[in-house]
């Protein structure tokens, strides 16, 4: 069996640069320490990350208590939303009711689900039967779950969007998906969305 720990990201400060650099905030700097002790019983074989900085510097603490080496891979990034429309519940709801829709410049919900399923079959073909930490997003890890569970969809979504940090296990089989379990989070403000 491999197991996939995917931990969401800390709480970012939004002011901190853009959208790839964004820095943890305070709160989510003591925040990562708390997803940290969640997982310390948890012997990793392998860290993969988005290269976003607010990913990484949310998994450090454990790849530094375990001695990992981190690998990054672009697949696993953020929604790109350049020239979007911005977070609403309203914007959200259209995003997640037509999977193909994109803001002009921006990318759709199922193209980021398609480089980030690409991402996890290559990390389970790679690991079979280790325990991999994967640092990511909250829309990123939405399009995966959703992937595996079609009844996912934007009330599922709005439920943890304020989940930061957020740690899901998966349990894969070969490349069949056997369970998944919600381990830790907590409860952010997410860029001003209300929900």
């Amino acid at each position: 069996m491999t197991h996939l720990y995917f931990v969401r990201h800390a709480q970012p400060d939004y002011r901190t640069g853009e959208n790839s650099t964004f820095r943890l905030s305070e709160a989510g700097r003591q925040d990562r320490l708390k997803a940290a002790e969640a997982l310390k019983n948890v012997c990793f074989n392998a860290a993969v990350s988005s290269p976003y900085r607010r990913s990484i510097e949310t998994i450090q603490p454990i790849i530094d208590a375990q001695t990992l080496t981190l690998t990054t891979d672009i697949r696993l990034r953020e929604r790109d939303n350049t020239g979007g429309s911005g977070n609403s519940p309203e914007m959200f709801r259209k995003r997640w009711a037509d999977f193909s829709f994109c803001e002009e410049g921006g990318e759709s919900l199922h193209s980021t689900q398609q480089r980030n399923i690409a991402a996890l079959y290559d990390i389970l073909k790679e690991h079979e039967n280790e325990n991999v930490l994967i640092g990511t997003h909250g829309t990123a890890l939405s399009t995966i779950i959703h992937y595996f569970d079609s009844s996912f969809g934007y009330e599922q979504f709005m439920r943890i969007i304020n989940w930061m940090p957020y740690v899901l296990r998966m349990d894969f089989d070969g490349m069949t998906l056997k369970g998944t379990e919600e381990l830790f989070y907590l409860e952010k403000p997410f860029h001003g969305v209300q929900k």
